[in-house]
């Protein structure tokens, strides 16, 4: 197979993994909690029979909302559709692979956080611009942390591009039992709790309006659009978790040529999101939801980890 078809088939196998196995991996999670809590909880596809749901329901809107609250579901959806198709997630040369650098994914994020954010104050609704005040205020703290961390791996790399960090880690194992690579995982962590709005810094499955973030910018949305925001914020998730797993355990990633290869590199991400689902899910049991005036100390030991592994990426490259 030709390199031109190889990019294609991996960017289109990414999409199709990322958008039904994010959607598979919020059923599981939410499946891990419920048994840890003595309860059965709702099957695994679950999130996936709630979008097929959402899809056959009517639209609706807030009366005095603009055109900003009907293309906010699309601008998320697409963003994260942009940001999986060219990052190294099943493979090292998806399309525009040259493209995925550490700021561009970062900035993709970024557009649909600021979606949602403008979403939600749309309507000019109380929840709605207290759940997007809170959300910006998170992700103030959080993207610096993400793209500092990312940056340390860079460091080492001799690159920023996402894919070239992918293949030299594959190529080098020790760096990553390293101090840079350790600091930089921790930094991330943190940061993926924080922009998928997992337990302690949001809890998913809650509608409490003394608490909710994400939840509070998309209340008055319903049927198609809902289906879409759930979507975009489900392949967030797995972007997020796919990008964890391949920057800090590259093995099975697909470098080659072949169909083969990229098989097995799908079986190894689902076996590597699932894990790290499985971890998430069992922190969020044994873990209370922090205070708002707490998230920043939370979110700053995340960008001072982040440092630290910029820090030690300089000293010892």
């Amino acid at each position: 197979m030709n390199r031109v078809a190889l990019s294609v088939c991996t960017s289109v196998l990414q999409l199709a993994l990322v958008g039904v196995g994010s959607l598979v991996l919020l059923g599981l999670m939410a499946k891990v909690k419920a048994r840890a809590e003595g309860r059965v909880g709702s099957p695994v596809v679950q999130p996936l029979r709630d979008i097929r749901k959402l899809l056959t329901k009517e639209r609706l809107h807030a009366r005095h909302s603009s055109v900003v609250l009907a293309l906010a579901p699309m601008v998320i959806t697409a963003s994260a559709a942009v940001a999986v198709g060219i990052s190294p997630i099943i493979g090292t040369h998806p399309v525009l692979g040259q493209s995925a650098d550490i700021f561009v994914i970062v900035y993709l994020l970024l557009t649909g956080s600021v979606a949602s954010a403008l979403a939600g104050l749309d309507p000019a609704t109380a929840f709605g611009g207290m759940g997007a005040s809170r959300a910006m205020t998170i992700g103030a703290l959080a993207e610096p942390a993400l793209l500092v961390a990312v940056i340390a791996l860079s460091v080492q790399a001799g690159t920023s591009n996402l894919p070239g960090i992918v293949s030299s880690t594959a190529s080098h194992p020790a760096w990553v039992f390293g101090p840079v690579h350790l600091f930089a995982l921790g930094a991330l962590l943190i940061v993926v709790l924080a922009e998928t709005g997992r337990i302690p810094v949001d809890n998913p499955a809650t509608h409490l309006e003394l608490t909710m973030v994400h939840e509070a910018m998309v209340l008055e949305y319903a049927g198609p659009e809902l289906a879409l925001v759930t979507l975009g914020e489900a392949m967030r998730l797995g972007l997020l978790f796919s990008l964890v797993a391949n920057l800090f355990l590259p093995w099975g990633v697909a470098t080659g040529d072949s169909l083969g290869a990229l098989a097995i590199a799908c079986a190894a991400l689902v076996a590597k999101t699932t894990t790290l689902a499985l971890v998430v899910a069992l922190i969020e049991v044994r873990s209370a939801k922090l205070r708002l005036f707490r998230l920043p100390e939370l979110l700053a030991g995340g960008f001072v980890l982040s440092v630290l592994a910029v820090v030690m990426g300089l000293v010892i490259r």
